[in-house]
């Protein structure tokens, strides 16, 4: 099934590395679908560290001209391969999406249908847009990552990014005590605002301070800050402690002249986490929504910019200012 969208659409390109400034919207041609594709109306999408890799020279396996990002909330407009019918509500992401092939900064997608997730929600596009990655890397974090179980304590560095608020929530919706930090004291109450039992203010060494909290350390511990601060976060974790490295915030992910024996706690465990779309059950999705269409705090939103607005967007979210999930509408 098909419906009718015009011949072109805005998009934001990327030529190159570059500045905030070499993200520039121009008008393309709007996607052909082959079978086993989907077109989506893209209504709403969240930016990502990803993207700012993308942009700045980071990440591998990119290809330019592109249109960047790595997920999108819509509605379907087209779908050969009759997948999905036209005008079901869906989320996408990963896969390829904003490097090898073009991604949702534009006004219209067009991704594998292996990687859309359709959904019912009466939620507004900017809140639907903050949703995919972040959740789907909050929850593989909790459960693929670090097993995460009720009465367990976890901390997480990193607190007041998307990804940190959203582990959060889940976290407390699961039946742990979580302890997030923050390098802005600005930002504690929003921390407390969503559950989280303690905040710390992240001057780069908080292992001392959580042990006040915890004298015998954390059962599990999310690092969403990077390379730089993993030393420390492994020391806030007690014998047979798990941490989970999923987040670069620092831009930075390479543990230099690294010698186990001298960087990990003993009986302290390291993992990591990296997923996709299929990482995320629907059912989870599903319920994550009807959880939010009962309190929308459940979705940590920080700000809303319009597709003109994507250098400022990318500007803020490299300057760290944001307190969860940068939306763009297009």
């Amino acid at each position: 099934m098909s419906c009718v969208a015009p011949a072109m659409m805005r998009a934001v390109v990327l030529d190159g590395p570059g500045s905030a400034d070499a993200l520039v919207v121009r008008r393309l041609p709007i996607p052909d679908p082959a079978p086993g594709w989907v077109l989506i109306r893209v209504r709403a999408f969240g930016l990502n560290r990803s993207e700012l890799h993308t942009r700045l020279g980071l990440a591998e396996g990119v290809t330019f001209p592109r249109v960047p990002g790595i997920e999108a909330t819509g509605e379907v407009v087209a779908c050969p391969g009759g997948e999905f019918a036209a005008g079901q509500r869906v989320m996408t992401m990963m896969g390829g999406m904003g490097r090898t092939f073009d991604g949702g900064y534009a006004e219209y997608t067009c991704v594998p249908a292996g990687q859309v997730t359709a959904f019912r929600s009466d939620l507004p596009w900017e809140l639907l847009g903050a949703v995919p990655e972040m959740l789907q890397t909050a929850y593989g974090s909790l459960t693929t990552g670090l097993d995460a179980q009720p009465g367990q304590t976890l901390f997480v560095r990193g607190g007041t990014s998307s990804v940190g608020m959203a582990a959060a929530v889940l976290a407390k919706r699961q039946g742990l005590t979580v302890i997030s930090t923050t390098r802005s004291p600005a930002k504690a109450d929003r921390l407390r605002e969503i559950g989280v039992d303690h905040v710390l203010v992240d001057d780069g060494a908080v292992a001392p301070r959580l042990r006040e909290i915890l004298p015998a350390g954390a059962d599990l511990a999310l690092e969403l800050v990077g390379a730089p601060t993993l030393s420390d976060t492994l020391r806030t974790l007690k014998v047979h402690g798990v941490a989970c490295f999923t987040g670069m915030l620092s831009n930075s992910w390479i543990v230099e002249n690294f010698y186990p024996n001298a960087y990990l706690p003993s009986g302290v465990r390291l993992t990591s986490y990296s997923g996709g779309s299929a990482d995320l059950p629907a059912e989870v999705l599903r319920d994550y929504l009807a959880a939010a269409e009962l309190d929308r705090r459940l979705i940590p939103l920080d700000r809303v910019f319009a597709l003109d607005q994507i250098a400022e967007a990318h500007e803020y979210m490299e300057q760290n200012r944001a307190t969860g999930k940068l939306v763009v509408v297009p």
